[in-house]
């Protein structure tokens, strides 16, 4: 499953290479010829209306007029602009089956499971069918009242990623509409139904923007977008076609969501809150929840990467397993702002610190080359100003954030509290990806005991340091945690500060190991965990998404 999920991600970018270099041979010293374009793009433009996946076949038409004229900003005769017509996708069935609610719900969900095959029988579809009923039972009557269900529809495809596979719908009793996602996991004997999500929170996190895509096989992907639109509103249209793969067209709605959105609002960006960065300089529009990032051109001390090492790493997540806890990130290049809606402070930090990323040409800013990233709060921000119970909350997801990557074979590097963020479900998760490596790159290494007083006394290691060895006891005194909340993070996490722990987690890597995490509280789930999974979890009994 991980190295489909690879073969996808590097997918696109090969095919596109592909056809630019056949075109290149077709059309010879023509091929950057605009008005074969625009001729093409109309007869182009034909062929694509008839496809189920419409909107996918015009960005990629996009990102091959694009690769031959890196084109600044956008060009509306050369390139798809505007999105398809509405109701275009409409013609032909849903990607759902409607199931009337008979007065039981348990004879419903049996049907259902029984309309899902994923490749393996079920151990006990009877009894999970009585236990999802009962939840969704329960759950209707607290949140509906006297409302009964009226149908369940249940989206055709099944969603898979990683070791688990989801069945994903909608529950409609008169106006209302409640989400309806049941996870499965296959073990010994058969396929059983693990945790069933009623709340749009919960399905939200599912599809969060801190996981990694689901391979999902569907005719027409706006179909299927506007379905989980319905259950999930707060999500962009652009969040759901990343959360199902579609990595170029996602970004292509980011974009034009941004663009949409600077069409009707009047504030400027400005300098991202928070501490200054020494790789990445940071700016956001105060009324959009994006964060834009681009690479200063000189790194402050100590740091003393390069930028093709930086763009590495953001590279090396887009590939990875994010485990729910790293924050997706889009890659722009040539990007154009409106000059009068970038602040005067900012447009000069822009220009003084990255004038390689970024330049002033006439009336509008371009970024050459900028990462977005879903806007969170810091997590040394949001510590300062939470109660205490909220303060405790963040600082043990911190600790489970970290077993988390460690459980992908993920090593953050830069452990202070400023590369964290909180999101708006107050899960905390990582984001600063200039010193991300993988956990078996690392040496976790004993901090060796000094032998005389000039050893104790000594500015700089007396011993030799190299360039892939952590000490994991030296976390304590520079992630940015005292007090209180230093007691509560040793009380549940003190094993970080032991090599013991990291080279636990380098063996499990070694021999193979494929360790689960999942989307949802453990409540949740529908039996008492006991098998081989809960053993390699890492996260504590509070994990949850």
């Amino acid at each position: 499953m991980q190295a489909d999920a690879l073969e996808r991600l590097e997918l696109y970018e090969a095919e596109v290479s592909r056809v630019v270099i056949g075109l290149g041979h077709a059309l010879g010293d023509h091929l950057r010829c605009r008005a074969c374009w625009t001729a093409m793009k109309t007869a182009y433009a034909e062929l694509a209306a008839a496809r189920a996946d419409h909107e996918l076949a015009r960005t990629f038409f996009n990102s091959a007029t694009r690769r031959v004229f890196a084109t600044v900003g956008i060009d509306p005769e050369i390139e798809f602009v505007e999105p398809m017509p509405a109701g275009l996708e409409d013609e032909g069935p849903p990607p759902y089956t409607s199931h009337a609610h008979g007065g039981a719900t348990a004879a419903l969900i049996r049907d259902i499971l029984a309309a899902h095959p994923v490749g393996a029988p079920y151990r006990r579809p009877d009894d999970d069918a009585d236990l999802i009923a009962r939840r969704i039972d329960a759950y209707r009557a607290s949140a509906w009242g006297e409302q009964a269900i009226d149908a369940i529809e249940m989206l055709d495809a099944v969603f898979y990623r990683n070791k688990g596979a989801y069945l994903v719908g909608r529950i409609r009793g008169g106006r209302r509409l409640m989400p309806l996602v049941i996870a499965l996991v296959n073990e010994e004997g058969g396929i059983v139904a693990d945790a069933v999500l009623l709340t749009v929170d919960e399905a939200s996190i599912v599809f969060s923007f801190t996981r990694s895509a689901f391979h999902v096989d569907v005719e027409v992907p706006a179909r299927m977008i506007r379905f989980l639109k319905s259950v999930m509103p707060a999500k962009r249209i652009a969040e759901l076609y990343l959360a199902v793969g579609y990595d170029k067209h996602g970004k292509v709605e980011l974009y034009r969501d941004l663009v949409a959105h600077l069409d009707h609002s009047t504030d400027r960006f400005e300098i991202a809150p928070g501490d200054a960065g020494l790789v990445m300089l940071v700016f956001t529009l105060p009324s959009y929840d994006v964060v834009f990032k681009v690479i200063r051109d000189r790194f402050g001390y100590p740091k003393s990467t390069t930028r093709e090492h930086v763009m590495g790493r953001y590279q090396l997540v887009f590939k990875h397993d994010r485990a729910g806890r790293l924050v997706d990130t889009q890659e722009f290049k040539h990007l154009v702002i409106p000059r009068h809606r970038i602040s005067d402070d900012l447009l000069a930090e822009l220009l003084h610190a990255a004038g390689r990323s970024v330049e002033l040409d006439g009336d509008r800013v371009v970024l050459k080359h900028v990462y977005t990233e879903r806007r969170v709060t810091p997590l040394n921000l949001y510590l300062r100003t939470a109660d205490e119970a909220a303060g405790r909350d963040a600082v043990l997801d911190f600790g489970r954030v970290i077993k988390d990557l460690a459980a992908t074979n993920t090593f953050p590097g830069d452990m202070l509290l400023k590369n964290f963020g909180v999101t708006r479900h107050g899960r905390v998760v990582f984001y600063d990806y200039d010193e991300i490596c993988l956990l078996t790159e690392c040496n976790f290494r004993t901090m060796p005991e000094p032998r005389t007083e000039d050893e104790v006394m000594a500015a700089e290691p007396w011993f030799h340091v190299g360039p892939h060895d952590i000490f994991p006891s030296e976390f304590r005194s520079f992630m940015g945690l005292y007090g209180p909340l230093l007691d509560v993070f040793l009380a549940a996490h003190g094993d970080l500060l032991s090599p013991e722990f990291w080279r636990g987690m380098q063996a499990l890597h070694a021999a193979g190991e494929v360790m689960d995490i999942f989307p949802y509280r453990p409540e949740r789930r529908l039996r008492e965990a006991g098998s081989r999974r809960e053993a390699v979890r890492h996260s504590g009994p509070d994990h949850d998404v």
